[in-house]
């Protein structure tokens, strides 16, 4: 049976959270979006023009790309290239509402599990935007074989398993060539025809699914499912997406310019078929590793267009005559979540005390002291003094995500229903008390040193470790942890600490590829087959728990077997989410890991209507710039109020 199905995802986040949201409160991560329409730009004063009449947009950053590769990378900073430059079969409106993106339509054959798209004519352009090659099918299919090529070392080619048939069995036939994995597990090469993209001509292009994925459409506005122009890929293979003139494009701009550490300039692409709708012509965004500071202060100069507005210096702009009309906010979202992560494969230096970390933290009275003994106001306040409770999460999933069929928050489903904030100081003694009984006689020393690495470049990161150092060894005791505040590397922190697995305890962070709940599940979650475990996200290394026989492997199998199961409801929207709540509750209740805070929505000086740019919880569409009009001033917060209501 054949269905068309435009899956209009009306995600009721985008109207919810617009609707619930008032003053300064909110719950949010990125610059989002809702429809001001054409009226920002003659209500709100007119469009900002550079030299020649051109909308150049400036501003400031301070971490740089290591790649503009978007089929590899999967760090937000650098999706950024991929997501203005790259156009994507779907998008969604200001509204939240799904359209048209390349392709005009699209049918399902549930028989099959085939999914058919209709391609428009669409170009792909140089760094200099002269037009180069026709967008075609084959070039979805040839990225999709870039992404799952061992080679390449694609952080994306996990979102393909098990969702494109034999996207999985092709890449571990590539690892493993007919040979058996560590498990003794044979994985025989297949040939990428038994994949399941195909385009069946330059204009129509199917994905055959390896079961039922109740959320495959709104994942299609995620990097990897863009496409490449597939000569350049055979042509440059690891080096694509090197240089602005080491990647085509075919988005609503294209890069002229990559300078590390220097700049970049993304300017409109004329030959891109929605052309009418990008309003800024250029957007330069300039390095300089002290933006978190200077930024500010070139607002107030007019050099830049937009800058954060840190909590330590929003008193004096909001009451100071020259600024208070300056600032506004980002626009609310539930795109992000944040928790804090154990590390239960510490592989940081022995000062640390590594092995030390090991049985502390495979202890659960241990992990319930630290979870019941972080104030989240108190850390939350640092960002946002003014309303810190309204960002607070008790749950990794954000409310307001995601609703059942009868229009229920999962957060309030079944065992995620009444968690609240977690904060209680008689609890974490209690179980402080315990945890040292305990792991005193396992040899463990006291104080367990707590190694809690930040981002320096991040805006107030260092003040959050330290509220929390002060805070929860102030109600602990120093007898029993010593937090250790150490500051990582600017670039490549994620790889050079997370992902390395050199920290014991530490904030971390996850955003929506879909819209699915099961999208906050693959930080933690790793599948096991024959082969051993799936690598996944391995955030806080859980797995290890398992392989290693901790005390915690009984717990952490639990969440892997109802992640599994919830996984395997693919039609019921009810039991579905019922079933990843239970899972959720798993990784909540034995303090697997701490949530704490969607992103505050921050205060900052822009001259962009927050609510012009495309809107979903998932996915890029956050970091977009089709549909922004850019003002002759800086956007004030009665301005935003108004373009909120709107």
């Amino acid at each position: 049976m054949k269905k068309k199905r435009l899956m209009a995802l009306l995600l009721c986040t985008a109207m919810t959270v617009s609707a619930a949201l008032t003053g300064c409160g909110g719950k949010s991560d990125a610059n989002q979006t809702q429809a001001a329409g054409e009226s920002s730009g003659a209500a709100q004063g007119g469009d900002s023009s550079g030299e020649g009449g051109s909308a150049v947009y400036k501003r400031l950053y301070s971490s740089e790309s290591s790649t503009l590769n978007y089929l590899v990378t999967s760090t937000i900073e650098e999706q950024r290239a991929g997501a203005n430059c790259i156009d994507t079969l779907v998008e969604y409106d200001s509204d939240g509402q799904l359209k048209e993106g390349l392709a005009t339509e699209w049918t399902y054959d549930e028989a099959t599990l085939t999914w058919t798209f209709k391609l428009r004519e669409a170009k792909w352009v140089d760094n200099t935007g002269a037009e180069v090659a026709d967008v075609t099918a084959q070039d979805f299919v040839d990225a999709l074989k870039y992404e799952l090529t061992p080679e390449y070392e694609s952080a994306n080619a996990q979102n393909l398993f098990g969702v494109i048939a034999n996207a999985r069995e092709y890449y571990n036939g590539q690892v493993y060539n007919g040979g058996a994995d560590e498990d003794g597990t044979t994985w025989p090469a297949i040939d990428f025809s038994e994949v399941g993209v195909k385009a069946v001509d330059d204009h129509t292009l199917t994905y055959t699914l390896a079961k039922e994925v109740p959320y495959f459409i709104s994942s299609l506005v995620y990097v990897v499912y863009m496409p490449a122009y597939g000569p350049q890929l055979e042509e440059l293979g690891k080096e694509f997406g090197t240089a602005a003139d080491k990647m085509y494009y075919n988005g609503a701009f294209y890069m002229a310019e990559f300078s590390p550490q220097e700049r970049q300039v993304y300017k409109k692409n004329p030959s891109n078929y929605d052309a009418a709708n990008v309003f800024i012509d250029e957007i330069q965004r300039i390095y300089n590793a002290e933006a978190d500071t200077l930024g500010p202060e070139m607002i107030k100069r007019g050099e830049v267009d937009w800058a954060e507005i840190s909590a330590d210096l929003l008193d004096d702009w909001l009451s100071g005559e020259d600024t208070k009309n300056l600032v506004s906010r980002e626009r609310p979202s539930t795109s992000y979540s944040y928790f804090y992560c154990f590390n239960f494969d510490p592989q940081f230096g022995d000062e640390y005390e590594p092995d030390n970390w090991r049985k502390a933290v495979n202890n659960e009275n241990f992990r319930k002291a630290l979870f019941a003994g972080l104030d989240k106001t108190k850390e939350v306040a640092v960002l946002e003094p003014t309303s810190p409770d309204d960002y607070i999460l008790s749950t990794v999933t954000p409310f307001d995500f995601a609703f059942n069929a009868d229009g229920k928050d999962y957060t309030t489903i079944g065992a995620m229903a009444n968690m609240g904030n977690t904060f209680d100081e008689a609890k974490a003694v209690e179980y402080k008390e315990a945890a040292m009984t305990e792991l005193a006689a396992e040899g463990v020393t006291f104080p367990v040193k707590v190694l809690m690495p930040y981002n320096p470049s991040v805006v107030n990161w260092d003040k959050e470790c330290q509220v929390v150092e002060q805070q929860m060894e102030s109600l602990l005791g120093t007898d029993f942890i010593d937090i250790i505040i150490e500051a990582g590397p600017t670039d490549n922190f994620l790889t050079e600490i997370r992902r390395s697995g050199k920290y014991a305890f530490m904030k971390c962070g996850w955003g929506a590829d879909y819209a699915d709940p099961e999208t906050w599940t693959d930080p933690f979650y790793q599948s096991k087959g024959e082969s051993g475990y799936d690598p996944g996200y391995k955030y806080g290394f859980m797995a290890n728990a398992i392989t290693e026989g901790t005390a915690t492997a009984p717990v952490v199998q639990e969440y892997f077997d109802k992640v599994d199961a919830a996984k395997a409801i693919t039609v019921d929207t009810n039991p579905r989410f019922e079933a990843f709540a239970e899972a959720e509750a798993v990784l909540i209740d034995h303090a697997l890991v701490i949530p704490f805070s969607i992103t505050v929505s921050p205060y900052i000086a822009t001259k962009l209507n927050e609510f012009e740019a495309q809107y979903a919880p998932f996915g890029v569409s956050k970091l977009r710039f089709k549909g922004q009009h850019l003002l002759d001033h800086y956007v004030s917060m009665e301005e935003y109020e108004a373009n909120k209501e709107k």
